[in-house]
């Protein structure tokens, strides 16, 4: 698997976090960010944990939006000091640094240089992206010298199968590594999305261990979970399903240019697994070319692209371009009827 400096970083950011939290400590300042907002929160309420009193959290625990905030406000706020308490806490939600108008951003690099040392400032962008600006060399610069930036990933596979087990058996529920696989690949693998997944599916479930059939109950797939069903079914030469998946999706209101770009993603990744059938490849290279954390798509992928060729794949893949630039440029198109469409095109290709 790749291991960028990047990647590296972002690691060890998140262990020196862990590490703080272990000694029951905390830095003066840190930005939380990242797709994995379960582990976010969780690390969040540990830093709350760790500095905050309970029962003093009134005086000591303060969090603010970004909108409408100034440094000025916020400085005011970090000067005050704890009651009962070492530390305070201030969690300023959606605060985009590196949005603020010139006078602002000298404000906030002033303040940065000089965090009074009993308070802790925790910078989450949730609804926002975290994207530095790295011509502003001297916000970035106080950054890199007073706050820890912590990206919050999705779990690697085998600490999130771990995850799972251990929610399932709060519930007095077993699961296998095959069945934990097929729940990350249904329901996604950001535990924000499977703790309620494992609650309906562990309620729903009769027997001590989880079934594949009592997922496929209760579950809601994510999206790119129904369209490798979708694809899989033209694959297959059955159209009636495929059709009926399509269906359920525009059912649920999703919109067809989201289907189409995720039938277009879909198509692409099995287009490659046929190359890698071609030239004696195997799942691994699949898995680096992807930045799959488990092999289980990637064994789905090549399962998938045994039912077809090369070429079907190039043009499905040409298909898909086509159509969508024509959702994007045309006006009055019809949309869903487009797709269906392509669904038949697809099919007639595969005779």
């Amino acid at each position: 698997m790749a291991y960028t400096k990047k990647t590296s970083k972002a690691n060890e950011a998140f262990q020196t976090l862990k590490a703080d939290l272990a000694a029951g400590t905390a830095r003066c300042c840190y930005i939380f960010y990242g797709e994995e907002s379960y582990l976010r929160e969780y690390y969040l309420e540990q830093l709350r944990k760790t500095l905050v009193p309970s029962g003093f959290e009134e005086f000591n625990y303060h969090r603010l939006e970004g909108k409408d905030l100034t440094v000025q406000s916020l400085s005011e706020m970090a000067e005050a000091m704890p009651m009962m308490a070492e530390r305070t806490l201030i969690v300023v939600t959606d605060f985009d640094l590196f949005k603020l108008g010139e006078e602002q951003r000298e404000k906030l690099v002033a303040f940065l240089d000089d965090i009074p040392p009993y308070c802790c400032v925790v910078f989450v962008y949730d609804t926002i992206a975290y994207k530095p600006n790295k011509t502003m060399k001297k916000l970035c610069r106080a950054l890199d010298a007073h706050v820890q930036a912590v990206e919050f990933r999705p779990a690697d596979s085998n600490d999130l199968i771990a995850w799972i087990a251990r929610r399932f058996r709060a519930l007095g529920k077993d699961i296998d590594r095959q069945t934990a696989e097929y729940l990350i690949f249904t329901c996604g693998g950001l535990m924000t999305g499977l703790v309620p997944e494992i609650t309906k599916i562990g309620t729903y479930a009769r027997g001590k261990t989880i079934t594949q059939s009592d997922i496929d109950a209760v579950a809601d797939p994510v999206l790119s979970a129904e369209v490798f069903r979708l694809s899989d079914a033209v694959l297959q030469g059955n159209y009636d399903k495929a059709a009926r998946i399509l269906g359920d999706l525009l059912k649920m209101q999703t919109e067809p240019i989201m289907i189409l770009a995720a039938l277009g993603s879909q198509l692409r990744r099995i287009y490659t697994a046929r190359m890698a059938i071609d030239s004696g490849k195997d799942k691994y290279w699949l898995m680096e070319l992807w930045d799959m954390k488990s092999d289980y798509p990637a064994k789905l992928l090549l399962s998938a692209a045994q039912k077809t060729t090369a070429d079907w794949c190039g043009d499905a893949v040409k298909m898909c371009q086509v159509l969508d630039r024509r959702m994007k440029s045309e006006n009055g198109i019809d949309a869903a009827g487009e797709l269906k469409l392509l669904l038949v095109r697809l099919g007639a290709r595969r005779k």
